[in-house]
Protein backbone atom coordinates (compact mmCIF):
# COMPACT_ATOMS: atom_id res chain seq x y z
CA UNK A 1 0.00 0.00 0.00
CA UNK A 2 1.45 3.28 -1.13
CA UNK A 3 -0.90 6.24 -0.91
CA UNK A 4 -1.64 9.83 -0.07
CA UNK A 5 -4.86 10.53 1.76
CA UNK A 6 -6.79 13.47 3.13
CA UNK A 7 -8.48 11.15 5.62
CA UNK A 8 -7.21 10.15 9.09
CA UNK A 9 -4.66 7.31 9.06
CA UNK A 10 -5.68 4.20 10.99
CA UNK A 11 -2.59 2.22 12.12
CA UNK A 12 -4.61 -1.01 12.20
CA UNK A 13 -5.36 -0.61 8.48
CA UNK A 14 -1.64 -0.15 7.75
CA UNK A 15 -0.63 -3.19 9.82
CA UNK A 16 -3.27 -5.31 8.11
CA UNK A 17 -1.47 -4.69 4.80
CA UNK A 18 1.89 -6.14 5.86
CA UNK A 19 1.42 -9.26 8.00
CA UNK A 20 1.75 -12.88 6.90
CA UNK A 21 2.80 -16.18 8.45
CA UNK A 22 6.45 -15.78 7.40
CA UNK A 23 6.87 -12.43 9.11
CA UNK A 24 8.78 -12.39 12.37
CA UNK A 25 9.09 -8.63 12.79
CA UNK A 26 6.88 -5.72 11.85
CA UNK A 27 8.02 -2.15 12.48
CA UNK A 28 5.40 0.57 12.38
CA UNK A 29 6.53 4.20 12.31
CA UNK A 30 3.93 6.88 12.96
CA UNK A 31 4.72 10.53 12.39
CA UNK A 32 2.46 12.65 14.57
CA UNK A 33 1.79 16.39 14.44
CA UNK A 34 3.19 18.15 17.50
CA UNK A 35 2.37 21.46 19.10
CA UNK A 36 5.79 23.01 18.64
CA UNK A 37 8.51 23.49 16.07
CA UNK A 38 11.91 25.03 16.58
CA UNK A 39 10.80 26.67 19.83
CA UNK A 40 7.56 28.08 18.40
CA UNK A 41 4.01 27.13 19.36
CA UNK A 42 2.14 25.35 16.54
CA UNK A 43 -1.65 24.97 16.55
CA UNK A 44 -2.15 22.92 13.35
CA UNK A 45 -0.37 21.72 10.20
CA UNK A 46 -1.27 21.49 6.55
CA UNK A 47 0.37 19.19 4.00
CA UNK A 48 0.34 19.60 0.24
CA UNK A 49 1.82 17.17 -2.24
CA UNK A 50 2.69 17.03 -5.90
CA UNK A 51 0.63 13.85 -5.95
CA UNK A 52 1.78 12.01 -9.05
CA UNK A 53 5.46 12.68 -8.35
CA UNK A 54 5.07 11.97 -4.62
CA UNK A 55 3.47 8.57 -5.27
CA UNK A 56 6.12 7.70 -7.83
CA UNK A 57 8.87 8.61 -5.35
CA UNK A 58 7.19 6.64 -2.55
CA UNK A 59 7.08 3.59 -4.87
CA UNK A 60 10.80 4.03 -5.57
CA UNK A 61 11.52 4.12 -1.83
CA UNK A 62 9.58 0.88 -1.33
CA UNK A 63 11.39 -0.77 -4.24
CA UNK A 64 14.79 0.32 -2.94
CA UNK A 65 14.01 -0.94 0.57
CA UNK A 66 12.99 -4.30 -0.89
CA UNK A 67 16.22 -4.42 -2.84
CA UNK A 68 18.40 -3.65 0.22
CA UNK A 69 16.62 -5.78 2.85
CA UNK A 70 14.52 -8.96 2.72
CA UNK A 71 11.27 -7.03 3.06
CA UNK A 72 8.17 -9.22 2.86
CA UNK A 73 5.76 -6.28 2.74
CA UNK A 74 5.90 -2.51 3.08
CA UNK A 75 3.24 0.19 3.35
CA UNK A 76 3.66 3.97 3.19
CA UNK A 77 0.75 6.36 3.75
CA UNK A 78 1.05 10.16 4.05
CA UNK A 79 -1.67 12.64 4.91
CA UNK A 80 -2.49 15.74 2.96
CA UNK A 81 -4.71 18.62 3.97
CA UNK A 82 -5.29 20.27 7.33
CA UNK A 83 -4.31 18.29 10.45
CA UNK A 84 -4.90 19.03 14.11
CA UNK A 85 -2.18 18.52 16.71
CA UNK A 86 -1.85 14.85 17.63
CA UNK A 87 -3.04 13.47 14.28
CA UNK A 88 -0.91 10.98 12.38
CA UNK A 89 0.73 12.61 9.37
CA UNK A 90 2.66 9.62 8.03
CA UNK A 91 2.69 5.87 8.64
CA UNK A 92 5.24 3.36 7.42
CA UNK A 93 5.02 -0.34 8.17
CA UNK A 94 7.74 -2.80 7.21
CA UNK A 95 7.50 -6.56 7.63
CA UNK A 96 10.53 -8.83 7.49
CA UNK A 97 11.41 -12.27 8.78
CA UNK A 98 13.58 -10.65 11.49
CA UNK A 99 13.23 -7.42 13.50
CA UNK A 100 16.65 -5.95 12.76
CA UNK A 101 15.99 -5.87 9.04
CA UNK A 102 12.52 -4.41 9.62
CA UNK A 103 13.95 -1.58 11.77
CA UNK A 104 16.65 -0.77 9.22
CA UNK A 105 14.28 -0.78 6.26
CA UNK A 106 11.71 1.35 8.08
CA UNK A 107 14.36 3.90 9.09
CA UNK A 108 15.56 4.05 5.50
CA UNK A 109 11.99 4.57 4.24
CA UNK A 110 11.10 7.47 6.56
CA UNK A 111 14.48 9.20 6.21
CA UNK A 112 14.36 8.94 2.41
CA UNK A 113 10.72 10.06 2.28
CA UNK A 114 11.57 13.20 4.29
CA UNK A 115 14.46 14.01 1.95
CA UNK A 116 13.00 13.18 -1.45
CA UNK A 117 9.19 13.15 -1.63
CA UNK A 118 7.56 16.42 -2.76
CA UNK A 119 5.28 16.99 0.23
CA UNK A 120 5.23 20.44 1.80
CA UNK A 121 4.19 21.45 5.30
CA UNK A 122 2.58 24.65 6.52
CA UNK A 123 2.69 25.44 10.23
CA UNK A 124 -0.06 27.47 11.86
CA UNK A 125 1.37 29.58 14.71
CA UNK A 126 -0.01 32.36 16.89
CA UNK A 127 1.95 34.88 14.75
CA UNK A 128 0.66 33.53 11.40
CA UNK A 129 1.04 30.56 9.06
CA UNK A 130 4.28 29.62 7.35
CA UNK A 131 5.39 27.07 4.78
CA UNK A 132 8.45 25.43 6.25
CA UNK A 133 11.42 24.03 4.43
CA UNK A 134 12.72 20.56 5.05
CA UNK A 135 14.09 19.80 8.47
CA UNK A 136 17.41 17.99 8.75
CA UNK A 137 16.73 14.38 9.69
CA UNK A 138 18.68 14.57 12.93
CA UNK A 139 16.31 17.33 14.14
CA UNK A 140 13.01 15.80 13.03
Amino acid sequence: MIKLTDQPINPADILAQVGDDGTGGVVLFLGQTRDNSRGEKVSALEYEAYESLALKQMEKIAAEAKKRWPVRALAIVHRTGHLQIGEISVAIAVACAHRGEAFEACRFAIDTLKKTVPIWKKEFRPDGSFWVEGVPIENS
